[in-house]
Parts: structure tokens; C-alpha cells; sequence
């Protein structure tokens, strides 16, 4: 099953159950507060569902994904910037597990003047105690070296496209067939994909409709 909704995020979820997600996954548009090319978007400008603090997520947002998880149990792809704000709430206030998975592009932007090439993206794995990771040896790497998907960037419009390979490995990591996965930022609908294929139920919000109906005919 899979449901999508074109709204704030924030909003949507007041409005599931309480313990009602097995995981969250999500890739949200992380340092738009930069403003221009060195961010994850860009020009997009932040979206309320996000709420953007200048160093990473508003708590309130956090809270509400903790509200609807059973445990905690979730994958945040996240800025350098936004490494120690996620630690802080999760690991020093929530007393959560924590990975820090990565992914190492071998044709990266080449854009450097006055920075390091934007060739790695970070990818935090938080999880309660008594949470347990599933999967195999194949499917438990944490880092990732691979070109940028240039074809589905392409494709579906999309800057910041992950590869379908490694969301399909954090639900399969951290989820059983048939449990409820979460996005909050559905982007192309990769995470959706991964689902479908992976027979898990899907629930996504994005705030942006070009967004929405992209993942929506995509996922169709």
C-alpha cells in the first residue's frame, strides 16, 4: 500500500496514530539556508515542513516523528552541519544508538573554490534500544562509492536523486515486510519505490505539488 500527501509535513502527522511507524527514512532539502550552489537544492527556498533552524531541524518536527514511530528507528540523510544537532537529540536527550553511513560519489560537482569538493553525503541511523538490525553481510555496509545517477536525476527533474540500491538496503536493514516506512520529504520517490519492491507500506508527504506529482506518476 502506499499513500502520498501533498502538505506540511509537520501537519500531516499530527494526524497519524500515535506508535504507528515501523521507520522513517527520509532525505530531506538540507542546507537551502546556504542560499546559492553549495547546498543540497540550491535555489529552493525552505520549506515550513522542514523547518529549517541554521544548523539543522527544528525540534518540533523531530518530536512529532518520534510521536508516530513504535521505537525509535529511523535514517536521516543530513548536511556536515546537521551531524551534531541530530546527534545531540537523538544520542544525548533520546539515549539512541547511532551509525553514520556515507556515500562517496566518484563523479562529483566540480565545484571547490574556497571548499572540498561536495563528493561525500551523510546519512545518520538512529535507533532505540531493543531495535534490532536485520538484513546480511551484502546489505550492511555503511559506506558507498559509486557515480552520481545522472540518468534519474535526469529523469524525474530532481537534484539530489539517492540511488534506489542503497534506500532498498536501509529497509531491508531495519524493517520487516509489511510494516509502515515513513518519508517526510518524498522527493522523486525513491524511498516509495523501494517499498513497493520491498512489499513494505508506504506512507510520504512532500509540500511541494511538482514534487508530489512526480513521485505520484513515478511510483504509478
Amino acid at each position: 500500500m502506499i499513500d502520498l500527501y501533498n502538505g506540511d509535513c509537520l501537519e500531516v502527522m499530527k494526524n497519524l496514530p500515535t506508535s504507528s511507524v515501523d521507520l522513517v527514512v527520509t532525505d530531506p532539502p538540507y542546507d537551502v539556508h546556504a542560499g546559492k550552489g553549495g547546498g543540497a537544492f540550491g535555489n529552493r527556498k525552505a520549506f515550513s515542513e522542514i523547518q529549517f533552524i541554521s544548523n539543522g531541524f527544528s525540534n518540533e518536527v523531530l518530536d512529532e516523528l518520534c510521536r508516530v514511530m513504535k521505537k525509535i528507528n529511523c535514517y536521516f540523510f543530513c548536511s556536515q552541519k546537521q551531524i551534531i544537532p541530530l546527534l545531540d537529540y537523538f544520542v544525548k536527550d533520546k539515549k539512541c544508538n547511532y551509525n553514520l553511513l556515507t556515500w562517496h560519489k566518484t563523479n562529483p560537482v566540480p565545484a571547490c573554490n574556497n571548499k572540498y569538493l561536495s563528493d561525500t553525503e551523510y546519512c545518520l541511523f538512529f535507533r532505540e534500544s531493543g531495535v534490532k538490525i536485520l538484513g546480511s553481510f551484502e546489505t550492511k555496509k555503511i559506506y558507498y562509492v559509486t557515480p552520481i545517477n545522472i540518468k534519474d536525476k535526469q529523469k524525474y527533474n530532481h537534484p539530489t536523486v539517492k540511488p534506489l540500491d542503497i534506500i532498498q538496503n536501509l529497509i531491508v536493514n531495519s524493517s520487516n515486510e509489511g510494516d509502515v516506512v515513513l518519508d517526510p520529504s518524498v522527493g522523486s520517490g525513491t524511498t516509495g519505490v523501494a517499498c513497493k519492491i520491498l512489499h513494505r507500506i508506504y506512507l510520504g508527504i512532500d509540500l511541494d505539488v511538482h514534487y508530489f506529482n512526480v513521485a505520484s506518476e513515478r511510483l504509478r
